[in-house]
């Protein structure tokens, strides 16, 4: 990814994260030293459940741009039933990147050759340790690990010095576990 810009774009459902993994991914770019970073949500009738997405912008200079993105470098899915709507993958750049938690394998969610498709199964992750809210399993965290293997744009060491400022004790231990579980499953099918 060698744009002087590079745009992220974050599909989930009402109560997943999707925004709070934008601005944790923008905030641990600032700490690996990108010098303009930005995360915004796009809000409609938001509610539990319903699809939702955000944005993130990270470069080694200043940003001036605030709006959302429509042409993404990276798509990051965490419901991987959201494929189903068009708008999703919509505007990725050909070369760019599809992240989705799901349990199937990379070539089997059905993008191949348009761009590189890597998969993560973070919700069985996430319900082994037992993170859940509400009947909801919170896969943001853990599909962190998929976003940092595939794209290198930050770090384990960056990211953990954002959850330290969200999370402590046991909270912590489990994100952290969630993200370096997610990391070592990351499947990659690298053909964009």
């Amino acid at each position: 990814m060698n744009n002087p810009i590079i745009e992220i774009r974050w599909h989930g459902r009402g109560g997943q994260g999707a925004v709070t993994a934008a601005r944790i991914i923008a905030q641990a770019a600032y700490l690996k030293g990108y010098r303009g970073v930005t995360a915004a949500p796009s809000f409609g009738a938001e509610r539990r459940g319903v699809p939702v997405s955000a944005s993130t912008r990270i470069s080694r200079e200043p940003i001036k741009i605030l709006s959302q993105v429509v042409e993404p470098d990276v798509v990051v899915v965490l419901d991987h039933t959201l494929l189903a709507y068009d708008e999703v993958t919509e505007g990725l750049k050909p070369g760019g990147w599809l992240i989705v938690n799901s349990s199937r394998l990379p070539q089997d969610i059905g993008f191949n050759g348009r761009f590189s498709t890597a998969t993560t199964d973070a919700t069985s992750i996430c319900r082994e340790l037992g993170l859940m809210l509400a009947g909801l399993t919170l896969v943001n965290i853990a599909i962190l690990g998929a976003f940092i293997r595939v794209t290198g744009l930050v770090d384990v060491e960056s990211v953990t010095r954002v959850l330290k400022g969200r999370f402590s004790g046991n909270d912590l231990e489990m994100n952290l576990t969630a993200i370096k579980r997610t990391f070592d499953i990351t499947r990659v099918n690298d053909e964009g």
